[in-house]
């Protein structure tokens, strides 16, 4: 989310390809530099645009009669919940969309009074159509040439292509509104969607149909924003592949948040209506906790602030950049894992490292905390819950978070797309726990000789910024991807920046 003039800069790409590895062989060089010219006829349309801003609209307008309704009924505090979380997001989108773009140094008035209106989105989105539109219509020079290594049939072979003004115009509207849609998701939809289910709770399961209407939109709006956040954290980390997921890895993801996120936020409304007061104070401990971790971790690696964001920033802007960046980072983590890791010490404050050992210790600690929650739920809630099964609402509610880890867990396993980049899969570590014991005495002879994952379900070449010991040894050796061409070629392959 952080990173979009660097990634949008990058002119050198390889890709990720569905290749079982015994497939791919590869013999003595022959020395020659083959090159594949690729010519791009049609730019992709922008549907992740369109989506995004269709999202966007709805919610707002939902918000907005759900506001009146409230205002009709003299529920002011309501009223006023839900104005907050529908300006906070509009407004840092507007925000976001004119950095992203850099139109303050530009004469826009046009696009300037439209993002005053909060209607940004709105006007970005015509222009992106309006680009795709004119596209291929006529000739246009060249702005880079790209340059990555395809993967087709075993076989691997470096091309470079032209990438025209239209093709990376569109690409910047892709990567900004892929950052809108996490600001949305995170900061407006998903508290959005707690509110208006406490208030149904709180009015007696009186759901009327602006409010339902408001509740289905804001839930489409997290899961999209989550799935966008999982595939900018894969893009992000191997930046130098193309990163192509199965429709089995989307179903996974989908599944896989969409549970997690469900199962948070009902934890935390029934909580609520049992005992308020307490709601705010985990929440609070869990936004400040989430807020200051990435600062803590830089002043301790003692680093200096990263001044790539903006040329004209000052340090007091960069620090209110890199503010809002850790803000939204603390609250995804209050109601899902964050794929992306924040490191304000590296230039593109990422950190690219898999860190399973945060990853286990968020789940674990966000299992215990839910079911801390439900426990005192159970015990203080209320006498509206008598014609309810409570014990059985608190184990379906811990099943199904349980069931999201496992769709976790089978994603890293079998549809994550760079999994043979890791030093260890979920097999190897399970394997290993279940083999600790056994095997404690002769553990450091036969450390780096872990037994090959079974699964076959994704394959790919080695990262080049990863040193070799950091992957499989089957994978240990860099493939020759030219000793098996023997003729030129021209193909047409996607756009290098194409939406996840």
């Amino acid at each position: 989310m952080m990173c979009e003039v660097a990634m949008e800069e990058r002119e050198q790409e390889r890709e990720i390809s569905d290749v079982d590895p015994q497939e791919y062989t590869s013999g003595p060089g022959n020395g020659n530099e083959i090159t594949l010219v690729v010519n791009q006829s049609r730019a992709r349309a922008p549907l992740s645009v369109l989506l995004a801003t269709v999202l966007y609209l709805a919610e707002l307008i939902s918000a907005a009669v759900m506001c009146n309704r409230y205002h009709r009924t003299d529920d002011d505090m309501w009223m006023s919940s839900t104005i907050v979380f529908m300006l906070l997001p509009a407004v840092l989108i507007q925000l976001a969309l004119t950095f992203i773009h850099r139109d303050l140094g530009r004469d826009r008035p046009l696009v300037l009074f439209m993002h005053l209106l909060l209607l940004g989105p709105l006007i970005r989105c015509f222009e992106a159509l309006l680009i795709y539109y004119r596209a291929g219509k006529r000739e246009e020079p060249y702005v880079t040439i790209s340059r990555k290594i395809s993967l087709k049939k075993g076989q691997g072979a470096p091309m470079e292509w032209e990438i025209g003004q239209s093709q990376r115009n569109l690409a910047t509207h892709r990567n900004a509104f892929k950052r809108t849609a996490v600001i949305q998701a995170f900061l407006g939809s998903t508290p959005q969607l707690t509110l208006q289910m406490y208030v149904t709770i709180q009015e007696k399961y009186t759901l009327v149909p602006s409010r339902l209407t408001l509740m289905i939109i804001t839930l489409i709006s997290i899961i999209y924003g989550a799935l966008v956040c999982s595939v900018l954290a894969i893009e992000i980390r191997y930046d130098d592949y193309k990163v192509r997921l199965r429709p089995a890895a989307y179903l996974c993801m989908i599944v896989w948040r969409g549970l997690e996120i469900a199962t948070r936020i009902t934890t935390l409304v029934l909580f609520s209506t049992a005992l308020a007061n307490w709601v705010i104070l985990d929440g609070v401990v869990n936004l400040l906790f989430f807020f200051f971790l990435p600062w803590v971790e830089f002043w301790s690696r003692k680093g200096s602030l990263t001044e790539n964001i903006e040329k004209n920033f000052s340090k007091v802007g960069t620090v209110v950049v890199l503010c809002m960046f850790t803000l939204l980072y603390a609250c995804i983590n209050i109601f899902c894992w964050s794929e992306v890791q924040l490191d304000l010490s590296h230039r593109e404050l990422i950190d690219r490292k898999q860190r399973w050992n945060r990853l286990a210790i968020y789940y674990s600690v966000r299992f215990i905390e839910n079911f801390t929650l439900m426990t005192l739920w159970y015990f203080f809630k209320t006498d509206f819950y008598e014609y309810v099964c409570a014990p059985l609402l608190a184990v379906q509610l811990l099943i199904s978070y349980i069931l999201a880890v496992l769709f976790m867990l089978l994603f890293y396993q079998f549809c994550h797309p760079c999994r043979r980049l890791f030093k260890y899969n979920i097999h190897d570590c399970l394997h290993c726990i279940c083999c600790y014991k056994g095997r404690r005495g002769e553990r450091g002879g036969r450390r780096g000789k872990l037994p090959p994952s079974y699964s076959t379900a994704a394959t790919m070449v080695m990262v080049s910024e990863e040193p070799l010991e950091m992957m499989d040894p089957q994978n240990s050796q860099a493939p020759n991807v030219n000793s098996h061409l023997h003729e030129r070629e021209t193909a047409i392959v996607d756009d290098i920046m194409e939406a996840a």
